[in-house]
């Protein structure tokens, strides 16, 4: 098993684990509430910090593998070279997103150690589970900084958003073929 192939499983183990506990946590929580009377104290702030993570662990992950939507129409109708530009322009507009909200998290989670404040429900440091902030982003970053190095290599021409009409167009494709064959 080659690195990237590790990386892209680890990545993808954490995503999943990340869903799981948020499901289970939420579920936990709607059994101890409406069948026992009783809930979870710190159920809520967990799961918020939870799906805090997924989202900004998972949005580095959707870059990867193209994940995201977007609308790209304009740009696809533009000469190789030009979307090419074009491309990299946007690439660097997200690598500076990405580095104000690096330096704006730094900052936050300094001032939110120093003055050691902790989690409303929980005695745990707030800055230690905000850690995904600078990871998330720094993650961000890295998988821009990815995409710009292929656009430049020639390795890729844009982003690869996601084409939900394109993949529902196959999945009727599918379905109708599927209809046809048990018709026979």
């Amino acid at each position: 098993m080659s690195v990237r192939n590790l990386v892209t499983h680890i990545e993808e183990a954490i995503l999943s684990l990340l869903l799981l506990a948020m499901t289970l946590l939420v579920f936990a929580e709607v059994i101890a509430r409406f069948g026992f009377n009783a809930g979870i104290h710190w159920a809520q702030e967990v799961t918020l910090l939870l799906s805090a993570w997924f989202v900004l662990f998972g949005a580095s992950y959707g870059v990867k593998v193209g994940a995201h939507i977007g609308v790209d129409v304009f740009v696809n109708k533009l000469p190789a070279g030009l979307h090419r530009g074009v491309t990299l322009i946007a690439v660097a507009l997200c690598l500076f997103y990405c580095g104000l909200f690096l330096y704006g998290s730094w900052v936050y989670l300094a001032k939110m150690k120093m003055i050691g404040i902790e989690l409303e429900d929980l005695p745990i440091p707030k800055w230690t589970v905000m850690t995904i902030l600078v990871i998330g982003f720094g993650l961000l970053a890295i998988r821009f900084l990815q995409l710009g190095w292929k656009v430049l290599k020639g390795e890729a021409d844009g982003f690869h958003f996601a084409d939900e009409a394109e993949e529902s167009m196959e999945i009727a494709r599918e379905l109708k073929e599927s209809d046809e064959e048990a018709r026979k």
